[in-house]
């Protein structure tokens, strides 16, 4: 079914609701254009604290907003919720399940998801976490780990569901192990009676010689001791040679027998260059011109982490940065005004957690660490969440739980197989 433009206006189709297509439908606002946004998901997520949600800090509906709710007040864009399969560049149409979208300017920001470096397989015992159904199952998985602990009557049975596996040092597995630390540590530590909790072993491990690796060697080493100050074992210049529903092999030592693991090693963007024939990086990121347009398409742009720009890192300030100069760039057009300059992008710093104590956060020259970093940390990411319930929900939420280590979603709502 084909669906067109009402007006003669340019049609603007935006592929993908995450940082970068929601900044470019706010910066196409009150442009003299019809936009379609379209993605497989009802709903936007802040996916940097997704993290808090598989480990029962948060609950879905704190760190997720419905698209159309978001973008109800602008007149000019609607919202259609499908999957797209395929872009023909010749005819400017765009597949979204039965529908077929016409365009004269397209932005593809659908995303990346997790990559296992040639072992797909590893994927059924080694979630990744980039989706609120990602964050459910590592939820269960790792609540259930210790229920199951609680009624195994062979001690090594008990180990094995007592021992988490994070594979990855980056922002995303340096916060996720130290949040299990805390978990098992503090916060369940007198929830059962066959079992202590605080008994249990956390692993990162990183395939590098440090962690964070995009911070100066003093935040990274700081980080490092946090975590073993909570208990995580940090295992650097180690590579995950298996995984399996009973742990991993790594290529220095002993397999470790785990019942949980975590993947946060990599990442590989969606089939959008196979869409358009678009050259593309290892990752199948899409290879963009200064005005982050596709070469060999001017109306067609790439954003977010779908793109590969030179020194700019796939995180969600550089995806809105590039969602806002894309919006900016198709007004200019439709307005027959110049366009901008090639995109520039502006480093606004990193920031890491580790636990509920620390933080890592570096801004050009400024550095912060400790509990002091954690304030920064938290202030931060209450100012990008949107709504200002949510953002009193989680400031709320993380007050009470600063307060008495106790975390109020730990809720199994589903098993895996």
């Amino acid at each position: 079914m084909a669906v067109g433009s009402e007006t003669s206006r340019p049609r603007v189709i935006i592929v993908g609701g995450g940082f970068a297509g929601l900044a470019t439908a706010n910066a196409l606002a009150r442009a003299p254009v019809d936009i379609v946004l379209v993605d497989r998901q009802n709903h936007h997520c802040f996916q940097p604290l997704l993290y808090q949600v598989a480990t029962a800090a948060l609950s879905p509906a704190d760190i997720a907003w419905p698209i159309r709710a978001i973008l109800s007040r602008q007149e000019n864009l609607r919202v259609v919720m499908a999957r797209v399969t395929a872009v023909d560049t010749e005819a400017q149409t765009v597949q979204a399940d039965a529908l077929t979208l016409p365009y004269d300017y397209l932005v593809l920001a659908s995303g990346v998801t997790h990559a296992y470096f040639g072992h797909d397989e590893w994927e059924g015992a080694a979630p990744g976490l980039k989706q609120l159904e990602d964050a459910r199952e590592i939820r269960a998985r790792f609540l259930l780990a210790f229920e199951r602990a609680e009624v195994a009557e062979d001690e090594a049975a008990q180990r094995r569901h007592l021992t988490f596996v994070v594979v990855g040092g980056g922002p995303t597995g340096v916060e996720m192990a130290g949040a299990m630390a805390e978990v098992a540590h503090e916060t369940l530590r007198a929830d059962f009676r066959r079992i202590d909790p605080r008994r249990s072993r956390i692993v990162l491990i990183e395939a590098g010689p440090r962690i964070l690796p995009a911070l100066p060697d003093n935040l990274s080493n700081y980080a490092k001791s946090a975590l073993e100050r909570m208990g995580v074992e940090v295992m650097t210049h180690t590579r995950v040679t298996d995984c399996t529903r009973n742990g991993v092999a790594v290529d220095a030592g002993a397999p470790i027998e785990a019942s949980t693991i975590v993947w946060a090693a990599g990442v590989v963007a969606s089939p959008a260059a196979q869409w358009i024939g678009a050259a593309h990086d290892r990752a199948g990121r899409i290879t963009v011109n200064a005005d982050l347009s596709v070469p060999g398409h001017p109306n067609v742009f790439a954003a977010g982490d779908l793109a590969s720009v030179p020194n700019v890192p796939g995180i969600a300030p550089a995806a809105k940065q590039m969602g806002r100069y894309i919006g900016r760039l198709i007004a200019s057009r439709a307005k027959g005004q110049d366009a901008p300059k090639p995109f520039h992008y502006y480093h606004a710093g990193d920031l890491a957690a580790i636990g509920r104590r620390a933080a890592v956060v570096k801004i050009g020259r400024f550095e912060l660490t400790g509990f002091l970093g954690w304030m920064f940390w938290g202030v931060a990411h209450i100012y990008f969440l949107i709504g200002l319930r949510n953002r009193f929900v989680v400031a709320i939420t993380w007050l009470w739980s600063w307060l008495t280590f106790r975390r109020g979603a730990r809720l199994i709502s589903a098993d895996e197989e």
